[in-house]
């Protein structure tokens, strides 16, 4: 550990961190009360970003804040990249735009950050449209081809099934979008895991001088249930699609820590191509270290998985038992049309439950737009009920291909969450109401329960599956060559109470084609190294740990960049690099690998 400063004591405010020369960027992603009135300003923003001066790592300083609009976020769509045009020469940070109020604007943000004490608005709220607001965006990532006076950032659509966005910013201040495409075209779900809830998380995007695509500039779309999808994007108004990674039948570490013989959970979150562009590291997000097994009353057999951010079932009740109603989508504007608990008779040990489905997502019946996770178990919770079971929509299920497959998304809002919740098939919930259909309602318009319809009776156990981990691939055939997780998340004794251990980012060394660095939230910060027992045999390649930090009072860490060491840092001589990691409930930590 070199330094660090904090910028916050509020939990999870602190999201990605991006840096360039002298100065680091932390993503703020909103106060609690982000959604509510503002003062307005650079002092009292809902969110934005945070500017690090850097210059001296062991003594970081906050000397800047950048204010996003009234009611937007960013995550982990942050960059900066210098880009050379005939229309600009500078520094540019993107930020995506997300909602945490009706006032929000989305799509993407462009900032000159040339001089970061006096940042300039380039383009705000920019992306593809309905109606008039632009499209929330997850992710963001800017690239110059060597050579080239033209710029392009590719986004994440959160909003259309085309859900990557490609733009020409050779004038930033004018952006055109030159493609879009949906990689689910490319059949890169595995429905028969149970893994189609295929759609863009995260991307990069590096431009080689060496290795199998030398001379190209390659994507990696990290693709949840798809898997890491590789395209090449030498011409970025027509991509081209290389090869998707495939998860094993059998999930690989789970099954060597444990012994545990599961499917895989999918969640491909975010890459990067090693120095040598030899490998990519891959990391499947999972907060989820429970999968859950729905039995009905009348010999129905389901898989499910458990929410990880609301009260695992294991620690409210053990098992989950009693009768389920059907809500319709519980979204905060359907709350008043929605039976509360106390209209179902419990015997003793039993609990309520209310099933509600995922969206509203290309239903014509609905006007209102979909609604968070998060909104729908509190509208659960709001009306009294013991659980949430959240069924999976038609395009989750992939019209039908993956009738079975379910989905767990996460937290979109804060509040005091105090039942538990699960996520099941679409065809599971038309079978938990008899529907003599179940097989065929992939299509509107569909045949589903009145709202306040009573189902089976249920009955929920939980087994234990694990946190999220890492992947080494080889980058020229999608070869899954090994696999990693700190052994804290693949034993059931750390499945609760010890923060989340899962791994969520990857920041290769540009300087040492070997190492990596991991950001593992309540796990620290990992330092992995790629070795072989046969250097020209990839298939002998490992991930092995060979380093770490976690402070003694814990850490939540969420980005890890790696970046030269600054020039005029006084403490170091040659070309070392710094790794720096965000953690959310304080700021940033600053290292360098000894």
């Amino acid at each position: 550990l070199v330094g660090q400063v904090e910028v916050t004591q509020t939990e999870g405010l602190v999201a990605d961190v991006a840096a360039y020369g002298n100065y680091a960027y932390l993503a703020n992603w909103g106060e609690p009360d982000c959604a509510g009135p503002e003062k307005g300003g650079v002092n009292t923003p809902d969110a934005g970003a945070w500017v690090i001066d850097i210059s001296d790592p062991a003594n970081p300083v906050e000397v800047n804040f950048i204010p996003m609009p009234q009611d937007t976020r960013p995550g982990e769509g942050m960059q900066v990249q210098h880009i050379e045009t005939a229309k600009f020469s500078g520094e540019i940070l993107v930020m995506n735009a997300e909602a945490c109020g009706k006032n929000y604007k989305g799509g993407f943000m462009l900032y000159d950050v040339t001089n970061p004490l006096k940042p300039i608005k380039l383009k705000e709220g920019f992306g593809e449209r309905t109606g008039s607001d632009a499209h929330q965006t997850h992710s963001a990532f800017i690239w110059q081809p060597p050579g080239s006076d033209s710029a392009y950032l590719v986004t994440q659509d959160e909003e259309d099934l085309s859900d990557v966005d490609i733009y020409d910013i050779t004038n930033p201040r004018r952006p055109r979008l030159i493609s879009e495409l949906n990689l689910n075209d490319y059949k890169v779900a595995q429905p028969a895991l149970n893994l189609a809830d295929s759609d863009l998380h995260d991307m990069t995007v590096k431009c080689m001088t060496s290795g199998t695509y030398a001379g190209k500039c390659i994507m990696i779309a990290s693709y949840w249930d798809g898997g890491y999808v590789v395209l090449d994007v030498t011409n970025p108004a027509s991509p081209i699609f290389l090869y998707d990674t495939d998860y094993a039948a059998i999930d690989p570490e789970l099954f060597e820590q444990t012994g545990i013989a599961l499917t895989p959970e999918g969640n491909a979150h975010q890459a990067e191509f090693t120095a040598d562009n030899r490998f990519f590291i891959g990391t499947d997000e999972d907060f989820g270290p429970y999968r859950a097994r729905v039995v009905t009353d009348d010999g129905g057999v389901y898989d499910a998985g458990e929410f990880g951010w609301t009260v695992p079932i294991n620690e409210l009740y053990g098992t989950l038992n009693g009768p389920t109603i059907y809500g319709g989508y519980g979204c905060p504007a359907d709350r008043g049309s929605i039976p509360d608990a106390s209209t179902l008779t419990l015997a003793p040990g039993e609990e309520a439950i209310l099933v509600l489905s995922r969206g509203p997502v290309g239903d014509p019946s609905q006007t209102q737009g979909a609604c968070f996770f998060s909104e729908k178990v509190e509208t659960a919770q709001l009306l009294g009920y013991d659980a949430v079971i959240i069924a999976n929509h038609h395009n989750g299920a992939l019209g039908g291909e993956g009738p079975d497959t379910y989905f767990c998304g996460g937290q979109g809002h804060e509040f005091e969450i105090t039942i538990s919740a699960l996520c099941i098939g679409h065809r599971a919930m038309h079978e938990l109401f008899d529907d003599p259909n179940a097989a065929d309602n992939f299509t509107y318009p569909e045949s589903v329960p009145a709202v306040g319809t009573v189902g089976d009776k249920i009955s929920v156990t939980t087994q234990f599956d694990g946190w999220g981990y890492v992947h080494l691939f080889d980058a020229a055939t999608g070869a899954d060559l090994d696999t990693f997780a700190i052994p804290e998340a693949m034993d059931p004794a750390f499945a609760s109470g010890f923060g989340d251990l899962s791994v969520h980012e990857v920041a290769t060394d540009p300087t040492d084609p070997s190492l990596a660095y991991l950001a593992y939230y309540s796990g620290g910060l990992r330092a992995v190294q790629i070795q072989c027992s046969n250097p020209a045999d990839t298939s002998t390649c490992e991930l092995v740990e060979v380093g770490g930090y976690l402070d003694p009072e814990g850490n939540n860490f969420w980005g890890v960049e790696v970046i030269p060491n600054p020039a005029d840092d006084p403490n170091v001589d040659g070309d070392e690099v710094l790794i720096l990691a965000s953690d959310r409930d304080y700021g940033l930590f600053i290292f360098r690998d000894p």
